[in-house]
């Protein structure tokens, strides 16, 4: 829990510095191409800090993953848009079981969880450059496994599970900042999620508990 109260107080960190920049470099950003409201595509990508919710864990670490695809910002009117995704997102935890006589023995895991992820967010134009975003998604499981860190582990055919021992679809929340500059995006992005990623009554459901998705992400867009 330490550690993610730690990145979420980098994100608000983060969020301050990229509303004081969306400010102060406002006008130099301005191109004559933004003075009119047009549909933009694009390609995006950036890096994924995430964690699980896991009650038996003694110590919680991030894991780093990737996330890349497709977005198109439709606008509705000049200070408002929508903006559907679709990425691919690398998601998970690194998680330490520290009793070799629990129900869940010992040993240091990484879970690994891969989705193809739809987001659709509303995007509010605080000013030219600077925005905030939220909305929801919804998200595919396409490959799953998890790793004995260490390879001493004591949870009997946990490094057999796959895909289809957790939960397919994911869905949840998602909230964010960005500062457009000319064709290119900066931003930071928190997704919250609202299922259970374990299988009731599986070897992934007693692993995980109830725990859900929750990562936080930091990412570039281009503008085609």
């Amino acid at each position: 829990m330490k550690k993610i109260t730690q990145l979420k107080s980098c994100l608000i960190i983060l969020t301050y510095f990229l509303v004081v920049g969306g400010q102060l470099f406002a006008q130099q950003q301005e191109t004559s191409s933004e003075s009119t409201i047009t549909t933009k595509f694009g390609i995006k990508g950036g890096v994924n800090f995430s964690n699980l919710y896991i009650n038996s864990v003694q110590n919680e670490n991030m894991k780093v993953g990737v996330n890349a695809g497709f977005f198109v910002k439709v606008p509705i009117v000049r200070t408002l848009s929508i903006q559907p995704e679709l990425l691919y997102s690398s998601k998970g935890a690194k998680d330490k079981y520290g009793s070799s006589t629990s129900i869940l023995g010992s040993g240091e895991y990484r879970f690994n969880l891969n989705y193809v992820e739809t987001p659709v967010l509303l995007v509010f134009n605080v000013t030219r450059n600077l925005n905030l975003s939220g909305g929801g998604y919804a998200a595919y499981l396409v490959s799953a496994n998890v790793k004995d860190l260490h390879n001493d582990g004591t949870i009997s055919g946990v490094t057999n599970l796959n895909a289809d021992n957790f939960h397919r679809f994911d869905y949840g929340l998602v909230g964010g900042v960005g500062v457009d500059i000319q064709r290119m995006t900066l931003g930071a992005r928190y997704n919250y999620g609202l299922q259970n990623i374990g299988q009731s009554g599986s070897l992934s459901g007693n692993l995980t508990s109830n725990s859900k998705n929750s990562v936080v992400t930091f990412f570039i867009g281009f503008a085609l």
